[in-house]
């Protein structure tokens, strides 16, 4: 595989969010030799993100940027809610970003946030993801914004693809350990058959295409 332009890592980058974790990530995406670019996630610490990956903003307030990659436009929402499971997108982070997409219309755009704008199915994934209010709302700023190609996010452990105001959703599989398909399951199941994985997002010939490549 050709090293990549950049690497996107969409939140949980530790466990507890404790500075030996995220020292430890660091040392192991080095290798890549790709400039890295990471939003929070339900085990992240905002001030910690901040400590050790230098993202912009101050103190605790939400981790919200827009960066290109070659001909892309990455935009990061912060979707997470401090000291809790379940994301949210107030309207401060709505107004950010209408105002940050409406500032480059032009630029083809992947939008990237922790919890992906999608029902899973699965009863003990969607207690814990966006609530169907703000998924609305997020697409409501989105439809009004062709330039955004994708909306990219984690969380749920499974790659899954859907659809938001006419934009395509994709939740990347984890990096460590995948959740089994249940749709009756009241509880989180771990599968140990499912391997790991990530998702490759290649602009070709004007168009994004993603690829979802499992880690053996």
């Amino acid at each position: 595989m050709p090293t990549p332009d950049a690497v996107l890592v969409s939140g949980d980058l530790a466990d507890h969010a404790a500075d030996a974790e995220y020292e430890q990530l660091r040392e192991l995406l080095a290798p890549l030799e790709a400039p890295l670019h990471v939003l929070p996630g339900n085990h992240d610490e905002r001030l910690a993100l901040r400590r050790h990956f230098g993202v912009p903003g101050a103190g605790d307030e939400p981790v919200q940027y827009a960066t290109d990659v070659g001909p892309l436009r990455l935009v990061v929402l912060d979707s997470t809610r401090v000291g809790e499971d379940p994301g949210e997108l107030d309207a401060s982070r709505l107004a950010w970003l209408g105002a940050t997409l409406a500032a480059a219309p032009d630029a083809p755009t992947l939008l990237a946030l922790h919890h992906p704008p999608l029902l899973t199915g699965i009863p003990a994934f969607d207690e814990i993801g966006l609530a169907a209010a703000d998924r609305r709302a997020l697409g409501g700023v989105v439809e009004g914004q062709p330039q955004v190609r994708r909306i990219v996010g984690g969380h749920v452990h499974r790659a899954i693809s859907a659809e938001l105001a006419g934009r395509s959703v994709l939740a990347a599989p984890s990096t460590y350990v995948q959740a089994r398909l249940d749709f009756a399951t009241e509880e989180i199941e771990l599968s140990a058959d499912d391997p790991p994985g990530f998702a490759v997002h290649a602009w070709l010939d004007g168009e994004l295409v993603s690829h979802v490549q499992p880690v053996r």
